[in-house]
C-alpha cells in the first residue's frame, strides 16, 4: 500500500519536520541563551550576596505608577502666559500628570515680535532629554557645539542634557512642540 500524500501545507510542514532531526544551530543558540541567562542570574545572586553580607537591605526595583492616557485637543484658550518664560504662552498636553511626572510636552507659542534683549539668555536645563519641533514659523537657536542654525517648519532637534543654548530670533508665528524628561526640572540661566 502506498503513503498517502499530505492534504495541506500545514500537514505537509508537520510530517517534513518528524522527518527530519533538529537543526544543530538552533540547538546552539538555545543552549548559548541558556547558559548566559544563567550567568546574568549568578550575577545578581551575587550582587545580593555583597549586599546581605554588609548587613544592608536589598534594593528594590523602582516602580513608577501606572501610566494614564492623555488626550489633549486644540483649544485657544489653553495656551497661558505661566511658564518659563515671560515671551511665551504655554499648552500643557497633560503628559506631565498622565505619566506621574516621568515626562513633560506642550506647545510653545512664541509671543512676537522678537526682543532679543529679553530673549538670548545662555541658559541650560538640568534634564535627562529634550526634543523641539517647529509646528509653525521658524525659530534661530544657538547650541554650544552646534553654533546657530535656523529651524524652520518641520524641523526637529534634541538638546542634550545641560546643554548651553539660547534663541536668538523668531518669526511671529512660532509654535514649538517640547517633549521633557523629567516633567520637573531645573533651568540655570549663565552670565553673558
Amino acid at each position: 500500500m502506498a503513503k498517502q500524500k499530505p492534504t495541506s501545507r500545514a500537514a505537509a510542514r508537520t510530517a517534513a519536520q518528524k522527518k527530519s532531526p533538529p537543526r544543530k544551530s538552533a540547538t546552539r543558540k538555545s543552549a548559548a541563551k541558556s547558559a548566559s541567562r544563567k550567568a546574568i542570574k549568578a550575577q545578581g545572586r551575587k550582587a545580593k550576596d555583597r549586599t546581605a553580607a554588609r548587613g544592608l537591605p536589598a534594593a528594590k526595583p523602582l516602580r513608577r505608577p501606572k501610566q494614564r492616557i492623555a488626550i489633549s485637543h486644540y483649544r485657544e484658550e489653553d495656551f497661558k502666559a505661566n511658564g518659563l518664560r515671560r515671551y511665551a504662552h504655554y499648552r500643557d498636553l497633560g503628559i506631565a500628570a498622565a505619566s506621574h511626572g516621568l515626562a513633560q510636552a506642550h506647545v510653545i507659542r512664541l509671543v512676537g515680535p522678537c526682543n532679543p534683549a529679553e530673549v538670548s539668555k545662555l541658559h541650560f536645563h538640568d534634564v535627562e532629554f529634550q526634543l523641539v519641533y517647529v509646528l509653525k514659523g521658524w525659530v534661530k537657536t544657538y547650541m554650544e557645539g552646534q553654533g546657530e542654525t535656523l529651524m524652520k517648519e518641520g524641523s526637529c532637534w534634541s538638546q542634550p542634557p545641560r546643554i548651553k543654548h539660547l534663541i536668538l530670533d523668531y518669526a511671529d508665528n512660532c509654535e514649538l512642540l517640547e517633549v521633557i524628561l523629567p516633567a520637573e526640572f531645573r533651568t540655570v540661566e549663565l552670565a553673558a
